[in-house]
């Protein structure tokens, strides 16, 4: 190899022809794969050995590569590339070369039987996929040959090593067959071919396993050959013997992990519930290894405690209603439900000291609705059996849910704790679940516990025991509507008995407050009691999430009876913003607490209110308007805006209603004056631009400016008009001077609550046409860094459109550039900013009637529109967004129809346009369904779908199964 194109890096370039795939360039690439230190050359040397692995000199390197002398990695590599030949090339190989094919592979398999086990399997894996190409027909007996092949006495190789060969052979045929590309008709004869030929294998795999003489690494390979099989779905009548023998093999150590493997994986399939006496056999046979769970449990033998419960759930969990139909049988099948519940209440904290307990919830959820989903009479016999056993679930679940001791808490590693926070999440859904089954007893009963907890003067209660139930409670009450149960006002009662020792449960404590938050609402005369814990919670930074949360649930639900705590609770607040108690996040979640507490307040009282909490801020402001801009100051700045636009979000002193049209947003007079947020705004409206104008640059800083009035237009909507139009020349003249993204967001927002009204169309209007004379020069420029701009440009012009087409009436606006750019945006790698041009079109088209300049500029640049879609649906843009250009289309073709039925046969005359796969009568059968479907939008998606599939050559492929 001593001519430089000879190189596998250079074929890897693309420069040197085919025939430099030989045997000495394969081997010197994969050398450099394995052994050269440079990552480019390794990675040049694997894409040139994929290109060699697909060439037609594969055939013959491949043989050469498995040669005896030959190292195990190079012998693999040929093994590989013959699999992937069979697999993915069948159609090259000529039928009459079938046999020798597969009496070369049968050679190879047999030879390598005592050698390297991963070049074995790779060979088995080709000889499999051979197999499953020319089952049923040109290969009818595949399976029965190769044990007949394999069992033959005159062969070189040992006997177990046959053996071992023949087993991994038939262990990886149904594998190869899950992953095959069959066409759908060829998967479903070789299945019924495959289970038809298990009467070759079962019965060698039973004598195999029960066999004394079998050697323990012979029984593993017939375990794992079963468990592939299985998932054939064999029914499960066939399987019985071996399920039996893979539960008598559980009691072997060595082969226990593929045991469990077999018989989750024979009762799992889908179709076993069909054999109801077998699964009722079954059932003893769990039942049998309740012994050898308790000793693993006793000896702290995590796995085999984890497998023996993976059986008893897949039993319970797959079959529970086919189990409960047996009537006859009901004590056996709760037999074995009283073992779940043992796996569920395992001893030791998840996930430190078992791993168990949670592979048994989703059983619950099983059997309670298969309980639940009986007719009225035998739902009441299991009711009757089962209600007792659902409160003992609840029981061990709220010990499960219980914490470790503060000091073994302490040992637990951070992700530890996160896992044991999702695992009591799990138990917090489930017992949201069961509720179904318990309904109000259920709280009764918890309420009860909590109170000869706290009541109870014989023995001190720990502090875990206290918060497992009260976790139980907040997980029922988060979703559950409990405004009619008894047991709350005892619950609110019972709370500040509570002595709060710990971080753990002062957090539940809040949370429950929080969760009862619209039952105090219903019961304002009970808010006394919690809401001094909650103000009292909000000074220590360790409660930071649960108190303000809870805070904020109250003050959104509360609101109206809260004037008597609103000095109060703003006080609180104001104190712990000022010390900076609270990350970012929760000060703003705080804020937004105190917009819903002061919205229910009269306008003096919320303007009182509102100039205490806001000044410092605005003092803060005002001192930092006035230095240079840095990093910290701007930190600080981007702070104080959020506080404000997040207490803008929720100050809303009226409410909304929605018109019958469902259209418009209408809201009630505010009887008694301006509008609080408005006032402020104005005041404010000043420094505001004096922060703006030493930092237009920043996006940051500029984006939280435009957020204040975003938050503010959303919940104000008509009350916010004053502010109309010193926005709109604000925004004009921030834009002009740095276009970004959330200056045009905001003016959608705008152009979507003020554009129909008569008095706000001129400042609108002129901001509407500033910012678009801005973009398109900024497209002149070229917009290829600023997708995101592009984007919000596009949502802007398509909502004028919605909106007020009347914005596209005026002269002065370019209506031609805008379509231009708009068919330029089609093409930007964005999948956002593509969606948002197409949503652009589709407002566009319907206007070419009524808007004479859309009409005008949709027939001279239509046809420019509809190559660019073709392009993209011809391979250019995501498959994802094919939706987006059906829709475009569809436009086209009801709206300018005459023009479509021209375009779009000019467009696809070209060869090779928009794609290189396409035969002329598939781009006429596409041109002919899309131009007479006028009426079904669904149909004219399904087309461009089927149609890009053909354009990127993937029609009738696996990659469409997902499509």
């Amino acid at each position: 190899m001593e001519r430089r194109e000879e190189q596998p890096g250079a074929a890897g370039a693309g420069a040197a022809p085919a025939l430099d795939f030989t045997v000495e360039n394969v081997e010197k690439a994969l050398h450099q794969l394995y052994y050269d230190p440079n990552i480019e050359n390794k990675n040049l040397a694997q894409k040139w050995l994929m290109q060699a692995q697909v060439s037609p000199q594969a055939w013959h390197f491949s043989w050469q590569l498995l040669q005896p002398d030959k190292v195990p990695e190079i012998q693999y590599f040929g093994a590989s590339a013959l699999h992937i030949k069979i697999s993915r090339y069948w159609s090259d190989i000529p039928t009459d070369q079938y046999e020798s094919l597969k009496a070369q592979l049968f050679t190879q398999i047999t030879r390598f039987a005592s050698g390297s086990k991963i070049v074995l399997t790779r060979l088995c894996v080709a000889l499999a996929s051979l197999a499953l190409s020319m089952m049923p027909d040109a290969w009818p007996c595949a399976v029965a040959d190769m044990v007949r092949l394999f069992q033959a006495e005159d062969s070189p190789v040992d006997g177990q090593g046959r053996c071992l060969a023949l087993l991994e052979l038939l262990t990886v045929l149904p594998e190869e067959f899950q992953t095959s590309r069959l066409p759908q008709y060829r998967k479903g004869l070789v299945r019924a071919s495959l289970a038809v030929e298990c009467g070759a294998v079962f019965p060698l795999l039973e004598q195999l396993l029960q066999q004394p003489s079998s050697p323990s690494c012979v029984r593993q390979k017939v375990l794992k050959c079963f468990s592939s099989w299985v998932q054939l779905e064999v029914p499960l009548q066939d399987c019985e013997a071996l399920i039996q023998a893979a539960f008598a093999a559980l009691q072997d150590s060595e082969l226990f992990d593929s045991s469990v493997e077999a018989i989750v994986n024979a009762i799992s399939q889908p179709d076993a519930q069909r054999y109801v006496n077998t699964l009722l056999k079954l059932i003893p046979l769990v039942l049998g290894l309740q012994e050898q769970l308790r000793q693993a449990v006793q000896n702290g033998d995590m796995e085999t405690s984890h497998g023996i419960c993976r059986i008893a759930v897949a039993l319970g969990e797959n079959h529970s209603r086919a189990l409960l139909d047996q009537v006859e049988h009901w004590q056996s099948f709760l037999a074995l439900v009283n073992m779940i519940m043992f796996c569920t209440g395992i001893p030791g904290h998840y996930p430190v000291n078992e791993t168990t307990s949670s592979l048994t919830l989703t059983f619950w959820y099983t059997l309670q609705d298969d309980i639940l989903s009986f007719e009225a009479e035998k739902q009441a016999v299991y009711q009757q059996v089962y209600r007792p056993v659902y409160f003992q679930l609840v029981d061990v679940l709220l010990h499960k849910a219980q914490f470790p001791s503060d000091e073994e808490y302490g040992f637990w590693s951070s992700d530890e704790k996160e896992q044991f926070r999702i695992y009591r999440v799990d138990i917090s859904d489930t017992l949201m679940y069961v509720y179904e089954m318990l309904g109000a007893e259920l709280l009764s009963n918890l309420y009860d516990k909590l109170g000869r907890l706290l009541t109870s003067s014989e023995e001190p209660y720990s502090w875990q025991h206290t918060e497992a139930l009260l976790y139980g409670f907040q997980s029922i009450a988060e979703t559950i509507d409990v405004n009619y149960s008894d047991v709350v006002p005892g619950l609110i009662g019972l709370i500040p008995r509570i002595s709060i020792s710990n971080v753990q449960l002062a957090d539940t404590v809040m949370f429950t407050i929080g969760a009862l938050s619209e039952w105090l609402a219903d019961h304002p005369v009970m808010i006394n009691s919690v809401l001094p814990l909650v103000l009292h919670a909000l000074g220590n930074p360790e409660l930071s999430v649960s108190s303000v949360s809870t805070l904020k649930k109250i003050c959104r639900e509360c609101k109206y009876d809260l004037p008597p705590y609103a000095a109060n609770i703003v006080a609180v607040s104001q104190d712990v913003l000022m010390k900076q108690i609270h990350k970012t996040s929760q000060c703003m979640w705080l804020m937004q607490a105190l917009g819903f507490l002061l919205s229910a307040l009269q306008v003096e009282e919320i303007l009182k209110n509102l100039h205490s909490l806001i000044s410092p801020y605005i003092q803060q402001l005002e001192k930092l308007a006035e230095e240079m801009p840095n990093p910290s100051n701007k930190l600080a700045i981007v702070h104080i805006l959020g506080l404000l636009s997040n207490l803008f979000t929720t100050l809303d002193v009226s409410h909304h209603e929605d018109d019958h049209e469902g259209s418009e947003l209408r809201k009630l007079p505010v009887p008694q004056g301006p509008n609080p947020v408005v006032v402020v705004l104005q005041q404010v409206f000043q420094l505001i631009q004096k922060v703006l104008s030493k930092w237009l640059n920043d996006a940051q800083v500029v984006e939280a400016v435009c957020a204040i009035f975003e938050k503010s237009v959303k919940t104000l909507l008509d009350d916010f008009a004053p502010m109309v139009p010193q926005l709109c020349e604000m925004l004009g003249r921030m834009y002009s001077t740095i276009p970004q993204a959330s200056a045009l967001d905001l003016t959608r927002q705008l152009v979507h609550i003020f554009a129909h009204e008569p008095a706000h169309f001129p400042p609108i209007e002129a901001l509407f046409l500033l910012v678009t004379s801005v973009t398109l020069t900024l497209f002149q420029q070229g917009p290829r860094d600023h997708p995101d701009i592009v984007d919000s440009f596009m949502q802007l012009l398509a909502q004028a459109l919605k909106r007020k087409p009347d914005l596209f009436l005026c002269e002065r606006l370019d209506v031609k550039a805008v379509f231009q750019c708009a068919v330029l945006a089609l093409k930007f790698p964005e999948a956002p900013t593509v969606k948002a041009s197409c949503g652009f079109f589709t407002e566009l088209l319907p206007r070419c009637g009524e808007v004479e300049s859309v009409g005008k500029v949709v027939q001279e640049d239509g046809r420019m529109l509809l190559i660019a879609v073709l392009e993209a649906i011809g391979g250019q843009a995501s498959r994802s967004l094919m939706d987006c250009f059906a829709d475009i289309l569809f436009a086209l073709n009801k709206h300018c129809f005459s023009l479509l039925s021209m375009w779009i046969k000019e467009a696809l005359q070209p060869p090779g346009f928009p794609s290189a796969r396409l035969s002329p009568e598939q781009k006429d059968t596409f041109s002919q369904q899309i131009l007479r479907e006028r009426v079904n939008k669904r149909r004219v998606k399904e087309m461009v779908k089927e149609f890009t599939l053909l354009c990127r050559g993937l029609h009738g492929t696996d990659y469409t199964a997902d499509y």
